[in-house]
């Protein structure tokens, strides 16, 4: 999916390696990247130049990310952030945060879903051009602007949870995704967080699905769930 070219994203971490592999991933993807690596580089940057999203550490050291976020949001700037966080570190505070087009992932993270991210971060803030709009895995589709699943051609009828929950399955193929990871990213901490309601909507989705296909959803015991093909013995 190919940016508009006036698109640029800030990164911002005070470890070198990680905004380089970022800078130079989003770089390949299309977009314009402007680097900084404290909390007030950051604010400058931003307020000079507003970017279309940032990458931002929560726990830069000085001025933190969560710090920027409020000083870029009383001068106006109402840009998308995409913190990055420690594992366990400060998720809870981030969490209460992450509203609109505002995310998070825990480090160490999958490069390539840093840019699924941004991508559907972007979408969801209407400033990436859509161009087809679609997710794949194997033969399951999903428009998501004409908010509609097809499974081997046949349209599979989804509730609201269950379409955002198989998209965030599209959005991590073959990755484990835990019960803690789907309440954050499906229901956005506005549902209690008991797990079982995670059960609940796996099990909902993966008989929709199955009766277009074989199973594509595996629960991964004590761990979690996967999107991922069946293999055969």
């Amino acid at each position: 999916m190919e940016p508009r070219r006036s698109q640029h994203i800030l990164v911002v971490d005070d470890e070198p390696s990680i905004v380089d592999v970022l800078a130079t991933a989003l770089r390949y993807e299309g977009f314009d990247v402007d680097e900084a690596s404290d909390g007030r580089a950051a604010l400058s940057t931003a307020q000079d130049n507003p970017p279309a999203l940032i990458v931002l550490d929560a726990m830069l050291p000085g001025l933190d990310g969560i710090d920027v976020m409020h000083r870029l949001r009383s001068d106006g700037i109402h840009v998308p952030i995409l913190f990055l966080t420690a594992k366990d570190a400060i998720e809870h505070r981030v969490s209460g945060l992450t509203v609109g087009g505002d995310d998070y992932l825990s480090k160490p993270f999958a490069l390539a879903e840093v840019i699924a991210r941004i991508h559907a971060i972007l979408r969801r803030v209407g400033s990436e051009s859509v161009d087809e709009g679609l997710l794949r895995f194997s033969d399951i589709e999903m428009d998501e602007s004409a908010h509609e699943v097809t499974r081997n051609g046949h349209v599979v009828a989804l509730t609201s949870t269950e379409f955002n929950l198989l998209r965030f399955f599209l959005l991590n193929p073959r990755h484990v995704l835990s019960k803690t990871q789907i309440l954050d990213h499906v229901w956005h901490y506005d549902f209690g967080g008991d797990g079982n309601i995670v059960e609940t909507y796996v099990s909902y989705l993966r008989k929709k699905l199955e009766a277009a296909g074989p199973p594509v959803i595996h629960t991964i015991r004590m761990v979690g769930y996967t999107l991922r093909e069946t293999t055969t013995a």
